[in-house]
Formats: structure tokens, C-alpha cells, sequence
């Protein structure tokens, strides 16, 4: 019933080259080849320096991140607590309505 398709290989349309032939090559151990030295290339990292400028922009930047986050996660917790509320006052009313309306029969 549930079978995959298995997609069938198209044959190939225009010309198509036959494959070219493949020349075994020799290998001659201890050819005449200069013993290579492994170089240690010393890569030199630019050292960062902080001025007291450059601490203060990283000190300022990181607590106005702070500030950011914070105030956007309170007005999240503050939309959450407004929505809640908002439900539960939906719900009390509700209730109340059903309430007075089966003690009016």
C-alpha cells in the first residue's frame, strides 16, 4: 500500500565521452626526495590592550544590555499577570451571570 518510488536513472540525451583509460603508475621507494622538515610557523596574535576608555565603553555596553533585557522581561511578566487578571475578572462575571440567571427560573 505504502510503497516507496524508487526514482528509475534517466539515460543520458547528446553526447557522452567513453571513459578514459586509467595508466597504472610505478612507485620507487627511497626516491631521490629531500627529508622534509616540519616548520613551526610562530603565529603571532595582536595582543588586545584595554584602556580604562575602552573598560568603560565594555562596562557601560554591558549594563545597558542588562537594563534592556531586564525591562523586557518585566513588561513580558506584566503582560502575563494583566492578561491573568484580566481572565479571571472575565470568568468571575460570567459566573455570576449564569448564577442569577438560574435562580430568576
Amino acid at each position: 500500500m505504502l510503497r516507496p518510488k524508487i526514482p528509475i536513472m534517466p539515460t543520458p540525451t547528446g553526447h557522452v565521452p567513453p571513459p578514459a583509460a586509467v595508466e597504472p603508475t610505478t612507485i620507487t621507494p627511497n626516491a631521490d626526495t629531500p627529508p622534509t622538515t616540519p616548520t613551526t610557523l610562530a603565529q603571532s596574535r595582536p595582543t588586545v590592550q584595554l584602556t580604562p576608555g575602552t573598560a568603560l565603553a565594555l562596562v557601560g555596553g554591558g549594563t545597558a544590555v542588562v537594563l534592556v533585557l531586564g525591562a523586557v522581561l518585566v513588561s513580558m511578566l506584566l503582560a502575563v499577570a494583566i492578561t491573568g487578571a484580566s481572565v479571571a475578572i472575565c470568568a468571575l462575571v460570567i459566573r455570576s451571570l449564569i448564577t442569577t440567571d438560574a435562580k430568576r427560573r
